[in-house]
C-alpha cells in the first residue's frame, strides 16, 4: 500500500458497523480485560470464569475452524506449591448456533476434568516424574438439542509450567520440554475434532492499570500490558467446517465469501452443581443437585463495561436465548459521554482524540448520536429505508429507536451480527451524503437470534498472518482498505478484503479488541458506512482533522507479549515460574552467569551506587531500531546484551572498553519479531542493570 494508506491502515479508519464493538453501559465502570473477574460472584470463582473466547478460520487449515474459551483469570506463572488448572465438579462449555429455526443450541461440547494426587507425601508439584494435581478430562457433544455423548475420554492436561528441573530434567521431573507436553495433549476425537485443554499464555493484551484508574490508557506515557505475563487455562476445539455449517456443507460449495449459511454464533460457559457439602478430615467437599450456570462469554467486554454492576451475576446466570433486555444498554454507551464536548468531553484525557458524531450530514439532514439523543430514528418509516436493514417492514423497529442513538450501529454487533444489506456497506460507491444507497459489500455475519454471542462467517478467507496487509485491527483494517486502496475503492462487487476475517466478524489471537471497540464507540463504524463526522463539508474529503484524530487513537498495548505458534492450538506457551516473568531466568545463558556477582561468595548482586545508568531506550515500543543510552561513571568493558522474555540471548549489541561518560547504541531490530524483550547492560562482567523494552511490527 501507499504510504497514507499504509497510516489509515495502522490507524484503523473508518471501521464499519461490524467494527461498532460498543459495550460501555449505564455504569461508572470503565473497559477491563475481557471477562478477567468481571462480577461480583464469579470473581470468587476464578476456576469457573470464563476470560476470553476468539472463533476463527485455522490458518493451518482453512476447512476447519478453531475455536478458543479461556478460564481461570490472571494466573502467576510462579504461583506455587498450589498452581492453577481446570476446577472438578465444573461442566466447561462451548456452544455453537447455526441455526434460527432451533430454541436452543445447535451444538455443545462439554468438558468434565477429574484430579489425582500422583505422590501426596511431597509439597512439590512435580517430582521424580509424578504430578499433583495430575489433571485428565473427559468431552461430550450433543448435536441438535439430543443427548450428550462421549467423544474423548482421558484427556491429558499438562502441568503447570513450573521451571526446568520440574519440566525438562530427567530423573527428578518429568524429562519433557514443555512444547512436547503441549504436544502430546492436543488429541483427536472419535468425530474428528482435534481438542487441546490446558495451559497458555493469557492472549488478551491491555493496560489495565491505566484504565482502571479512570480511563487512563497512558498511550504515550509508559503503557503497561496489565495480562502479560500471566497464565490462563485454555479449551481449543478445531471443527471441520461441514460439521459446523447448518446444512453440513464443505466451505468449497459457498455461494461467495459472504454466504450467510456460513454463519454461526458462539459462547462459552461454566456451571456448577447448586450444593457443596464440605466433607470431614480434609475429604473433599460433595457436590449435588441441579446444575446451574456461572459464568459466560460470547462478544468480549459485554459484562465488564455494558451490564450493570446490579446486573452481572443475572447476566452471567441467563443464556443469548432468555436475554434480560432491561440490562443491556449498548444503545446509550457511557463511554459515549466522554467522546461528547456537550458532556463530559475532557475529563478523560486519554479519550480526548474519541469524539461522538453530534451533527453527521446525509441528504435527508443532520444526524445526532449524542447520548439519549435519536440517531437514525430521523429516518423510522421514511420511504428512502424501503429494502434496506432499516425498513420498518425488516429490522427497522429494532435498528431505530427514538432517543437511542446506537441502537442502530452498537446493538446489532451484539445481538444479531450485521447483514450485507444497506446502510450496513462501506460509503464505497454511495451517493455522498446518504448511507442508505448501495455501497461495497464488506461483511455478513448476520444470524438474528437476539442474543449475545461471537458471530463469524466461516466462508470468508482468511489474511494469513504472515502477509504485510495482516493487521490487529480486524475489520477496521478491512474498511480502511475498501475506502482507500484503488485495488477495492473502484468497484462495489463483493472483493476479499484483507482483515475482513478479523473481530468481530470472529475474533482472531491477534485482534486489538479493546482499541477497536473503543474507536467503534466514537462512532469510526458510522463513518464506515458514510456517516462522517461533523467537521465533514459535502463534496469534500471524509479524511478531516475529527476523523483522522479517531483514526490515530492508540491504547498503547497492541500487541500480546509473547508470538502466537502457527499451529493447533495457535496460543503460546504458559510463562514459566522460572523464566523471566517469574521473576527469574533459565540456567545455561550469559544472562543467569551475569547475575552472580563474581565478587559475591554467595552469589547475590552487590549493593552501591551505580557505576553504568541505562536511560529508557527511545522509541519504545519499537519496529525496526531503538536506541539505548546509558551514563558510565568509572572506565570498564560494557556489555550490553538483548534477551527474549524467556532469558534467552537475543544478540549482543555492544562489547567494548569505555572511559567516563554517556554513550548511546542504536539496535537495529528488523528480524526480531514483536513481543518484549529485556536489554541488560554488564560492566567487567557483572550485570549491573536490565530494562524491559518493547518491539511492535
Amino acid at each position: 500500500m501507499k504510504k497514507f494508506n499504509s497510516f489509515l491502515l495502522k490507524a484503523g479508519v473508518v471501521a464499519l458497523i461490524v467494527s461498532a464493538i460498543a459495550y460501555y453501559g449505564n455504569e461508572t465502570r470503565f473497559l477491563e480485560a475481557s471477562s478477567h473477574r468481571e462480577a461480583p460472584l464469579i470473581s470468587n470463582d476464578p476456576l469457573a470464569d470464563n476470560t476470553d473466547l476468539y472463533a476463527f478460520r485455522s490458518p493451518d487449515d482453512t476447512n476447519t475452524v478453531t475455536i478458543i474459551a479461556n478460564y481461570v483469570p490472571l494466573q502467576l506463572p510462579s504461583g506455587g506449591p498450589n498452581y492453577a488448572s481446570f476446577g472438578e465438579n465444573i461442566r466447561y462449555e462451548v456452544h455453537i448456533k447455526n441455526k434460527t429455526t432451533t430454541a436452543g443450541d445447535d451444538i455443545t461440547y462439554r468438558f468434565t476434568f477429574k484430579q489425582v494426587n500422583e505422590d501426596p507425601t511431597t509439597f512439590f508439584n512435580i517430582r521424580l516424574g509424578k504430578q499433583n494435581l495430575k489433571t485428565t478430562y473427559l468431552c461430550e457433544r450433543s448435536v441438535g438439542g439430543g443427548a450428550f455423548t462421549t467423544i474423548l475420554t482421558d484427556g491429558v492436561v499438562p502441568p503447570p509450567n513450573i521451571g526446568p528441573r520440574s519440566i525438562d530434567s530427567s530423573g527428578i521431573g518429568l524429562g519433557k520440554s514443555y512444547d512436547a507436553l503441549m504436544k502430546a495433549a492436543i488429541l483427536t476425537a472419535t468425530s474428528g475434532e482435534k481438542i487441546y485443554c490446558g495451559p497458555s499464555d493469557d492472549p488478551f493484551f491491555v493496560d489495565l492499570g491505566g484504565i482502571f484508574d479512570l480511563g487512563q490508557t497512558r498511550a504515550t506515557n509508559g503503557p503497561l500490558d496489565g495480562v502479560a505475563c500471566k497464565n490462563i487455562h485454555a479449551i481449543a476445539i478445531k471443527i471441520p467446517i461441514s460439521f459446523l455449517q447448518k446444512d453440513g456443507k464443505a466451505v468449497t460449495a459457498a455461494k461467495n465469501i459472504l454466504d450467510g449459511d456460513y454463519v454461526i454464533g458462539v459462547w462459552a460457559s461454566a456451571s456448577r452443581q447448586q450444593v457443596t457439602t464440605l466433607g470431614a478430615l480434609g475429604a473433599k467437599p460433595a457436590t449435588s443437585g441441579n446444575w446451574v450456570q456461572v459464568s459466560r462469554l460470547g462478544m468480549p467486554l459485554t459484562n465488564e463495561a455494558v451490564i450493570p454492576i446490579g446486573g452481572k451475576d443475572e447476566w452471567n446466570y441467563r443464556t443469548p436465548y432468555n436475554e434480560n433486555p432491561n440490562t443491556l444498554p449498548f444503545t446509550n454507551p457511557e463511554l459515549g459521554l466522554y467522546m461528547d464536548d456537550s458532556q463530559f468531553g475532557g475529563a478523560v484525557p486519554a479519550l480526548k482524540s474519541l469524539r461522538i458524531q453530534r451533527a453527521s450530514k446525509t441528504v435527508l439532514g443532520n444526524v445526532d448520536f449524542g447520548n439519549t439523543k435519536d440517531g437514525l430514528f430521523v429516518l423510522y418509516g421514511h420511504p428512502a429505508t424501503t429494502g434496506t436493514a432499516l425498513d420498518t417492514a425488516i429490522f427497522g423497529k429494532i435498528l431505530l429507536q427514538r432517543g437511542n442513538p446506537r441502537s442502530a450501529d452498537l446493538l446489532p454487533i451484539f445481538f444479531t451480527g450485521v447483514p450485507n444489506l444497506a446502510p450496513y456497506q462501506l460509503a464505497t460507491g454511495k451517493t455522498p451524503g446518504n448511507p442508505l444507497s448501495a455501497g461495497k459489500p464488506f461483511i455478513n455475519n448476520f444470524l438474528p437470534t437476539l442474543g449475545d454471542m461471537l458471530r463469524l462467517n466461516m466462508s470468508t478467507p482468511i489474511t494469513s498472518r504472515t502477509s504485510a496487509a495482516f493487521s490487529s485491527e480486524g475489520i477496521i483494517a478491512a474498511a480502511v482498505s475498501g475506502l482507500t486502496d484503488p485495488l477495492y475503492n473502484t468497484t462495489t462487487t463483493i472483493q476479499f478484503i484483507p482483515n475482513m476475517d478479523g473481530f468481530p466478524n470472529g475474533r482472531r489471537l491477534e485482534d486489538d479488541v479493546t482499541r477497536i471497540e473503543l474507536q467503534a464507540v466514537s462512532g469510526v463504524a458510522l463513518a464506515a458506512v458514510g456517516l462522517w463526522y461533523d467537521d465533514w463539508v459535502i463534496g469534500q474529503s471524509p479524511l478531516t482533522p475529527k476523523l483522522l484524530a479517531v483514526l490515530g487513537y492508540t491504547t498503547g498495548v497492541e500487541n500480546n507479549d509473547k508470538a502466537f505458534t502457527n499451529s493447533f492450538p495457535f496460543v503460546a506457551a504458559p510463562h514459566s515460574g522460572f523464566g523471566a516473568c517469574g521473576g527469574y531466568t533459565p540456567p545455561k545463558t550469559r544472562l543467569m552467569t551475569a547475575l552472580r556477582d563474581p565478587n559475591d561468595n554467595g552469589g547475590g548482586i552487590g549493593i552501591g551506587a551505580p557505576e553504568l545508568m541505562m536511560a529508557q531506550n527511545f522509541p519504545n515500543p519499537f519496529s525496526n531500531s531503538t536506541t539505548v543510552r546509558f551514563h558510565l561513571v568509572t572506565s570498564g568493558r560494557v556489555t550490553l546484551d538483548i534477551y527474549d522474555i524467556d532469558g534467552k540471548l537475543i544478540t549482543n549489541i555492544l562489547n567494548e572498553s569505555k572511559i567516563p561518560g554517556d554513550y548511546e547504541v542504536k539496535y537495529n531490530a528488523n528480524s526480531l519479531p514483536s513481543g518484549y524483550y529485556f536489554a541488560a547492560a554488564s560492566l567487567n562482567g557483572r550485570l549491573i542493570q536490565t530494562m524491559k523494552i518493547s518491539c511492535s511490527k
